[in-house]
């Protein structure tokens, strides 16, 4: 069975992009992600396609809007099968809370397991110099987290740097899923705000999104395996 803390970034514009990945990894992989980019070109037909497949979808739209609107909307994307949903945790604690009270009522009516709802707290492409917001990135980043939790969400999307800071303060009954991982020996630039594999699950991590080194890897199924080796020796 395939590790399903691994959630693959199908950050493509075509569905045969989106078969010919999912070909190559197989068995290997059963989580992706499909964000903005995918789902705006190809609409919910990416989303039919991979549950056909059997696989499970974090369907990535970050919903930000007045509550009764996140509510709706995350009802209606519901019907579509994705296994995880997620908001902004900026727009409040009401507009989270009215989102999740929502979606488990609309389950229930429906006869069917509610999909996890997930925050984002800060975007990881936000550093320190850009940063407008009155407290730290780390300590406004946990007051969502905390804020999520008390809302009734089942998780939070966050850098793997504040990822152990809120397994502190939110317990271990709380997702945290990580971008910005990249293989152990990665040639990158900015150290600043990725991780390892081994390190973000170590700092709390739950489930990790990996894109681009598995995507434009020459064989993304070895690179996937070796990421899934590096996950199961953390």
């Amino acid at each position: 069975m395939a590790d399903e803390r691994l959630i693959v970034a199908l950050d493509f514009h075509t569905l045969d992009d989106v078969e010919r990945l999912v070909d190559d990894l197989g068995s290997s992989v059963n989580f992706y992600k499909v964000g903005m980019e995918l789902f705006y070109s190809v609409g919910p037909v990416v989303v039919e396609r991979l549950k056909s497949r059997g696989k499970k979808i974090f369907l990535d739209l970050k919903l930000h809007d007045i509550p009764n609107t996140v509510a709706g909307g995350l009802c209606s994307l519901m019907n579509l099968g994705a296994d995880i949903l997620n908001v902004h945790a900026s727009g409040g604690l009401t507009m989270m809370q009215k989102a999740a009270e929502a979606l488990h009522a609309q389950a229930q009516r429906c006869g069917v397991e509610c999909p996890k709802v997930i925050a984002i707290t800060v975007l990881t492409s936000i550093g320190e110099a850009e940063w407008f917001g009155a407290k730290k990135i780390p300590e406004q980043v946990v007051d969502f987290a905390k804020t999520a939790q008390r809302a009734g969400l089942d998780g939070v999307v966050a850098s793997p740097q504040e990822a152990r800071l809120i397994r502190e303060a939110c317990g271990e009954n709380f997702l945290i899923v990580t971008p910005g991982i990249r293989p152990a020996g990665a040639n990158i630039d900015d150290q600043s705000r990725i991780a390892t594999p081994a390190a973000a699950l170590a700092n709390g991590a739950t489930h990790l999104v990996i894109g681009r080194p598995i995507r434009a890897a020459q064989n993304p199924r070895e690179a996937a395996e070796k990421i899934l080796s590096e996950m199961r020796g953390a």
